[in-house]
């Protein structure tokens, strides 16, 4: 009984260490996969040995790739893949040809191997980078629909197309040309052939299949389908060659199209989560950190050599198809580590003898290092652009400051309405302005939105919302009014410092993609801040109230009072330390620092109200830490500064040195504000 229990034993104990590790990541504040492969790590072979099935666990870990890649082409759709189809069929497939040339050369240069053909291999095992990691990191983050995110992702599909060319390509490597080209061509052969099987499939047999489920109104049904088809796509291609995460990407490609589409996406999630953390700490158990400390100084050099080198090849392709340098550098730092379907060409490479078993371990330990240090690179991104937007000689090349890459015939240059991005709710909002004669000019840096906006007669300037260049070429500084739709919360946060810079006064709505911006886009001179879930749930509220007697007038006004509060009646409740860590995660990624009050400041016992610190200076003020300890995170209007203040402020040096100057007296102050200084310290004495 013991032995036939081994295998429930054996992954009731992974998913045990993988949850303990992930919480012990999460209580130090750090990426969740980093203690799912230590956890894997600690029970695996090479650590306490608890596994006694390593294999069954390693292949039930699988449908965590799968289902990760088939929630990623359910969410992708095909639509979202025309976007970037030239970075990811041009830049992917350069760049993994690239890799392997490079690292051919390299490699037989200094004598790492023997044969060109072995070396072509490293490079084949090179060139993939880890789909699983950086989708995790991205979907942490909210990212996958930045602009970087498409393009990392674009990428990382082809790289997954490649593995199964590169699986059927290996055993002919050191064969003549001929084979190599015969196996290449038929590799060729059964991806096109999946591929117009896949979109038949598609068309005629997905959708009836998913209407049919669906009518059942059986959720165990429903769900029970889908993962049937997503398991039955990805088991016809490793049949036929390709990679099972292939077909699994494909099948959520598939329903992507179908009205069913979110629905599937809500019920597979979970599955996904699960069989994802089991796959993460699957990878750790391949991890020996014996071997890898009798090495640790030349596993470290590779993983460098890695990093470096990868990041010199995708960075100059993303910037050649005309990316800025923000979304080439962030894809070349993603993309820079080796990718866990490495491991199953290097465990292929090795059954076919290309590498020695010391030359295998290196790899592994190789690729183990690059996983887990990813997440990491991944945090410090916004750090490191913060410090290169300090220097004055690189900032004009990552703040966003490049020029518009294209523009309409004729734009309106005053009274007409600013809106950045042109989504599904940038698209809704640009109709209804229209239907109300208002003029508008969209910006977005998607070719497929501005076709559509060039088609529909909209004026348009094509170009990231971020740069001060774009912004004065869509005439911000005499708009009425402007709306901010983006889906990256570090674009909505600098659109909206950098809108407010060039026209303090402006009107700018801004959609919150989360209620942990709601405040953070507040502080920063949104004058109104709409949460799409929220406004939801309101508009029920409304319609359902005023349906059962309710006065309209009355329930419009209840309303519009929770708007008033910030949603903060349907907020989860935060504990103060909660709101400090949003707020510090928030002003990380821009360029922020303390500054503390000075004791004679002509500042000290006004109110922030009296003080209008950003449109004297530009800065925004998100919180004050008095002396006592006390911290005020989002002060309001009536709060007053008090000697010793520190002051948590956003904007750039140039702001931060011009509050230097007004806070010690150095600028002058509005005549209105020394009179109420006066009458408040003449109140205080009396």
């Amino acid at each position: 009984m013991q032995e036939d229990l081994r295998l429930i034993i054996d992954l009731v104990l992974v998913l045990s260490v993988a949850a303990g590790g992930g919480l012990f990541a999460a209580l130090l504040r750090q990426p969740v996969i980093l203690g799912y492969l230590i956890g894997g790590m600690v029970v695996g072979p090479a650590g306490l040995g608890l596994i006694k099935e390593f294999i069954q666990v390693e292949t039930l870990a699988q449908f965590g790739v799968a289902f990760l890649l088939f929630a990623l082409g359910v969410e992708f759709s095909l639509a979202e893949l025309k976007k970037v189809q030239k970075i990811s069929l041009g830049g992917g497939g350069l760049q993994i040809v690239l890799t392997i040339s490079v690292t051919a050369l390299v490699s037989l240069g200094v004598g790492w191997v023997s044969s060109p053909a072995q070396g072509v291999f490293l490079g084949g095992i090179l060139s993939l980078s880890s789909t699983a990691v950086v989708l995790k990191c991205l979907m942490e983050g909210n990212e996958t629909e930045t602009p970087h995110g498409q393009v990392l992702l674009g990428i990382l599909v082809v790289q997954d197309l490649a593995l199964g060319l590169m699986l059927a390509v290996l055993p002919a490597l050191d064969k003549p040309a001929e084979s190599i080209g015969m196996a290449v061509l038929l590799a060729l052969l059964r991806i096109g052939l999946f591929a117009a099987g896949a979109v038949m499939v598609g068309i005629w047999l997905i959708p009836p299949l998913l209407r049919l489920l669906a009518r059942t109104e059986s959720r165990e049904l429903f769900l029970l389908g889908v993962v049937a088809l997503c398991l039955g796509i990805a088991l016809l291609t490793e049949y036929l060659g390709l990679s099972i995460e292939m077909g699994a990407f494909v099948a959520g490609l598939m329903i992507s199209e179908v009205e069913y589409a979110d629905q599937t996406l809500t019920y597979v999630e979970p599955l996904r989560d699960i069989f994802a953390s089991l796959f993460f700490a699957a990878i750790g158990m391949l991890i020996d950190p014996v071997f890898l400390w009798h090495n640790l100084e030349l596993i470290l050099g590779l993983v460098a050599l890695v990093f470096v080198g990868k990041f010199l090849i995708i960075t100059p392709l993303v910037k050649l198809f005309r990316y800025p340098w923000k979304t080439a550098l962030i894809a070349g730092l993603g993309l820079a580590q080796i990718g866990e379907f490495s491991f199953v060409l290097a465990s292929e490479g090795r059954a076919l003898g290309l590498v020695s078993q010391r030359v295998y371990l290196l790899i592994l330990g190789t690729t183990a290092v690059t996983l887990v240090i990813t997440p990491f690179v991944w945090q410090l991104v916004p750090f490191l652009f913060n410090f290169a937007e300090s220097m004055p000689w690189l900032k004009p090349y990552l703040s966003g400051e490049g020029r518009p890459l294209d523009t309409s015939e004729e734009l309106p240059w005053q009274d007409h309405v600013v809106v950045c991005g042109y989504g599904r709710v940038g698209k809704n909002l640009v109709k209804l302005l229209q239907q109300h004669n208002l003029s508008v000019v969209v910006i977005d840096q998607s070719e497929s939105r501005i076709q559509q906006l060039r088609e529909a007669g909209v004026p348009y300037v094509y170009g990231n919302c971020v740069s001060f260049h774009v912004l004065e070429t869509a005439a911000v500084s005499h708009a009425k009014g402007m709306a901010i739709a983006l889906p990256d919360p570090m674009s909505i946060r600098l659109t909206l410092k950098r809108a407010l810079e060039l026209s303090p006064d402006i009107d700018i709505v801004v959609r919150a993609n989360h209620n942990k911006n709601i405040e953070v886009l507040y502080q920063l001179g949104a004058r109104e801040v709409v949460q799409p879930e929220f406004e939801a749930s309101l508009e029920m509220a409304t319609y359902i109230l005023t349906d059962m007697g309710f006065s309209p007038l009355v329930v419009q006004e209840e309303m519009q009072q929770i708007r008033n509060r910030h949603y903060l009646d349907l907020r989860p409740e935060e504990s103060p330390s909660q709101v400090s860590r949003i707020l510090r995660r928030a002003t990380q990624e821009m360029n922020s620092r303390w500054y503390p009050l000075p004791e004679d400041s002509p500042l000290v016992g006004m109110t922030l109200e009296q003080v209008d610190m950003r449109s004297l200076t530009g800065v925004s003020l998100m919180a004050i830490r008095r002396t006592d300890g006390e911290e005020i995170d989002y002060p309001q209007a009536q709060t007053k500064l008090a000697a010793g203040d520190r002051l948590l402020v956003v904007g750039s040096n140039k702001e931060l040195a011009a509050l230097a100057e007004f806070a010690q007296g150095q600028a002058a102050m509005p005549i209105i504000q020394i009179n109420e200084v006066e009458e408040l310290k003449e109140g205080v004495m009396e």
